[in-house]
């Protein structure tokens, strides 16, 4: 008995605990936020900072993305809108402000043919979390399944016509979204894409700073990481130009 009492207390201790700490939390982004309708936007995106530290939310990136968009801090706030829809695609508030964000940025770099299909497809794979698109999988596997039996089983040859060929349709997206489903999980695991923090970077031919200079970014350009050396990172834009910049130029979402 003794020892279910100690076991109560404890639990009961450590309950307070948490709800303090909840409370406490929740104070500082009310002062956080309360600094943000002041105008002290720099105050409110340190306050915002401290908090991701002990837990990210969506929320919380997305408060401290429009502290830094305020303070006119571009590649921070397209950096933690970023960071919002990684962990919330469907957080429309974030993505409507991102491409407010992201059309203060100088650098246009949609000059491929295949840009715009990309871009396109990039944005309907994060349209969703890994989860999600393996949900959707299975979802067209089961409809693909019952379509098949209807082909196998119906004696009616329309019938049997349009549920074929409407299971290879279903077959397909089923593979599709499997296959979207692998690379939202590698986009979420490996931190693949990144930001331009710097106001203008050189982006050089080879890890070195004796490199022919190829092209120039500014600050709040998405990039891909492709590869490491040392401290220095090759990075591929949409339009499949390749360079190599310093480490400390960008920073992964």
């Amino acid at each position: 008995m003794k020892r279910i009492y100690i076991i109560f207390c404890l639990t009961f201790l450590m309950f307070g605990q948490t709800v303090a700490q909840e409370k406490k939390s929740a104070d500082k982004v009310a002062l956080a936020n309360q600094m943000y309708k002041q105008g002290q936007f720099t105050d409110a995106a340190r306050i915002y900072e401290e908090e991701l530290k002990k837990g990210v939310s969506a929320e919380l990136y997305y408060n401290l993305a429009n502290s830094y968009y305020k303070a006119n801090e571009i590649g921070h706030a397209i950096l933690n809108y970023e960071r919002a829809l990684r962990i919330d695609p469907g957080f429309d508030d974030a993505s409507y402000n991102l491409q407010i964000a992201e059309s203060k940025i100088v650098d246009n770099v949609n000059t491929s043919p295949t840009f715009f299909v990309r871009k396109w497809t990039n944005s309907l794979i994060k349209s969703y979390t890994s989860n999600q698109w393996a949900v959707i999988s299975v979802v067209c596997f089961i409809l693909m399944l019952a379509l098949f039996f209807l082909f196998a089983f119906s004696r009616i040859r329309t019938r049997r016509k349009y549920s074929f060929f409407a299971s290879v349709l279903f077959g397909i997206l089923c593979v599709v979204a499997l296959s979207f489903s692998g690379i939202r999980k590698d986009q979420i695991k490996n931190h693949h894409e990144a930001v331009i923090m710097m106001g203008a970077v050189a982006v050089k031919s080879s890890p070195d700073q004796s490199g022919t200079d190829l092209f120039q970014l500014h600050e709040g350009t998405l990039v891909k990481v492709k590869s490491v050396l040392g401290n220095w990172t090759e990075i591929t834009l949409e339009n499949g130009a390749v360079g190599w910049v310093e480490e400390t130029a960008i920073e992964r979402i």
